[in-house]
């Protein structure tokens, strides 16, 4: 049995490039597993479903290395999973060096083995390079006053007007929550941020 598999980072990126290569490699739709995930190790649902459906004589097919994963170590060691212990073949589309199904004598699996470590390098490497370019830009937004995180929601006008009255015991939280069509969290969120405001524990209700 043929099985595909398919990765992308977020659920905002798309998979359609990578469908499209397993389709034209003769990977029937029913048999491709998709995980939307970041490749930092291999707790994917999916990816975790295909190997229990993996078996002797199967052969798993991916477009790209880094579509398996980007933690080298881990790779390493799902390859290793993948073609001796569960004794099934390997494809990579965009290497095809990467082909399990051939050169099965030692000077193909030398081979093989040697580029599958420098692919999976490379892969984590490069997911290291991203990070540290995305931890790069925050640091420089901030510099800048960016801010980050959703912008606060306005006080209603009436909110004063309902934090004296359940400072004073007349409302509960809830009540002036639902009052003021906020969350009661949010309600004791903002009484707590001004200074002035007595809490009393026995109106957290």
């Amino acid at each position: 049995m043929e099985y595909g598999y398919a990765r992308v980072s977020t659920k905002e990126q798309h998979e359609e490039r990578q469908l499209i290569a397993l389709a034209a490699f003769g990977i029937a739709a029913n048999a491709i597993f998709v995980d939307k995930q970041s490749g930092k190790d291999f707790e994917r649902m999916q990816y975790r479903r295909l190997m229990r459906k993996l078996k002797d004589g199967d052969t798993l097919v991916v477009k790209s290395i880094d579509r398996l994963g980007r933690n080298y170590e881990e790779i390493l060691e799902q390859w290793r999973v993948i073609t001796k212990e569960k004794r099934a073949a390997i494809v990579v589309l965009d290497m095809p060096l990467l082909d399990t199904r051939q050169n099965r004598d030692l000077a193909g699996t030398l081979i093989a083995d040697i580029v599958l470590q420098l692919l999976s390098y490379v892969a984590q490497t490069e997911r290291e390079f991203i990070r540290q370019r995305q931890a790069e830009g925050i640091a420089a937004a901030k510099a800048r006053g960016v801010q980050f995180g959703r912008r606060p929601s306005p006080k209603p006008a009436e909110f004063p007007e309902w934090k004296e009255r359940w400072s004073r015991g007349e409302v509960s939280a809830c009540q002036a929550a639902k009052a003021l069509k906020i969350t009661h969290r949010t309600f004791l969120r903002w009484a707590r941020d001004n200074a002035d405001t007595k809490v009393q524990f026995v109106n957290q209700r």
